[in-house]
């Protein structure tokens, strides 16, 4: 599977990253939604990983910024810090499948087995 990370912190790519390629998926990651922006349309990701604040562009200027056509094959997973703002409800109404808050120990289980996204 082709899954692209796009969050500012470099710490979380570096997690997720190291997580993803244990279970044998391609990963590119992007610091900030511009090149994340960039990388979506390049790279043709089955899977994101999408932090709401970032500089440049945020998540959901991102999410509305691509076309159909490029959001078409996607699972998105919106993160977020942020939870008073943002919910699986606010996540899903932007385009996303799923909403994880920071810190996330459960994201690693999304990313072992796929249940969660399989049902979306």
């Amino acid at each position: 599977m082709k899954v692209l990370v796009i969050d500012d912190e470099p710490l979380v790519r570096l997690s997720l990253k190291r997580a993803l390629h244990k279970s044998g998926h391609q990963i590119e990651e992007a610091e900030d939604g511009q090149s994340g922006l960039e990388k979506w349309q390049s790279f043709k990701p089955d899977l994101v990983f999408l932090d709401v604040l970032m500089p440049r562009l945020s998540g959901p200027d991102l999410l509305r910024a691509l076309t159909k056509a490029d959001r078409a094959h996607a699972k998105v997973i919106l993160m977020s810090a942020f939870t008073g703002e943002y919910d699986l409800e606010r996540a899903q109404s932007l385009g996303a499948h799923l909403f994880i808050p920071k810190p996330f120990e459960d994201i690693f289980a999304v990313v072992k087995t796929g249940e969660e996204l399989a049902s979306v």
